[in-house]
C-alpha cells in the first residue's frame, strides 16, 4: 500500500464514527471493538496508524517504561499494552506534552494513565481504561516495540488503523481496512437516507424498511474475509 493510500484511509476513518465502524466489523465478522477503552474526555477524537509498545512486569534490575516517544512518526497513534493493569501508569504529562508538540494523533492504553489535566488542557486525545496517579516505574518495563499487542481484548498490529471518539476505540486490521471502510461508508449513507426520509415526514419504521436498516450489520454473500 502506498503512502498516499495510507493517508487516504486514515482520512476516511476520521470521517466515520466508531459506532458505524463497529457495525461494519460485525458485518465482516471481525473483532476490533476495544472493550472498556474510553476517552478521558468525550470530545477527544483521533485516527491514525498504530505504533505499539508491549509492557510486562519489571525485572530485577528493572527495565524502563520507555523512551520511545522520539521515534514515533507524526500522525501515528501510540498503542500501549500494559495488560489492563490499573495499579501502575504508563503515560503521564511529559509524554503528553511531547506527543502533542510532535503532532501525534493520540494514545491508546490497555491500562491507565495519569496527569489527566494536561491532556485535557492541550486537547491531546488519550484513551484508556481509567486514570490514577501511581507510577509504573520499577513496576513495569518495555518488553517490545512495534510488535502485536492486545488492547481491550483486541489484537493490534503495528500499522493497523485506529479510530477513537466519545464511544471508545476501534482497531481495523490493515489487511481488511479497505473492506471495513467501504462497509462503514455504505452503512453511514443508509442511515443518512433514513434521517432525511424521516425529516420529510416518512414513518421511521417505513424508512428503516426502505433502506434495510435492520440488515445493515448482517453478513452478506461475498463478505467473507
Amino acid at each position: 500500500m502506498s503512502e498516499i493510500e495510507v493517508d487516504k484511509n486514515v482520512e476516511r476513518a476520521a470521517k466515520l464514527e466508531t459506532a458505524t465502524l463497529s457495525d461494519a466489523l460485525d458485518r465482516l465478522c471481525l473483532v476490533g471493538q476495544c472493550y472498556k477503552i474510553k476517552p478521558r474526555d468525550p470530545s477527544f477524537r483521533m485516527a491514525g496508524r498504530a505504533f505499539t509498545i508491549l509492557y510486562g512486569p519489571a525485572g530485577s534490575p528493572a527495565g524502563t517504561v520507555g523512551d520511545f516517544i522520539d521515534d514515533v512518526p507524526s500522525g501515528s497513534v501510540i498503542v500501549l499494552d500494559n495488560g489492563g493493569r490499573e495499579d501502575a501508569t504508563v503515560w503521564g504529562d511529559i509524554l503528553t506534552e511531547i506527543a502533542h508538540r510532535r503532532g501525534i494523533a493520540g494514545t491508546v492504553i490497555d491500562g491507565i494513565n495519569r496527569d489527566v489535566h494536561l491532556c485535557l488542557s492541550l486537547g491531546y486525545p488519550v484513551f484508556s481504561k481509567d486514570n490514577w496517579m501511581r507510577t509504573g516505574k520499577d513496576r513495569v518495563q518495555v518488553e517490545g516495540t512495534n510488535v502485536p499487542v492486545t488492547i481491550g481484548n483486541v489484537r493490534v498490529a503495528p500499522g493497523d488503523l485506529l479510530r477513537g471518539d466519545a464511544d471508545g476505540v476501534i482497531s481495523i486490521p490493515k489487511e481488511h481496512e479497505e473492506r471495513v471502510l467501504a462497509a462503514a461508508e455504505e452503512i453511514e449513507a443508509a442511515e443518512k437516507s433514513i434521517r432525511e426520509a424521516v425529516a420529510t415526514g416518512m414513518r421511521l419504521d417505513d424508512a428503516r424498511a426502505q433502506f434495510k436498516y435492520h440488515q445493515l450489520q448482517t453478513r452478506r454473500t461475498g463478505d467473507q474475509v
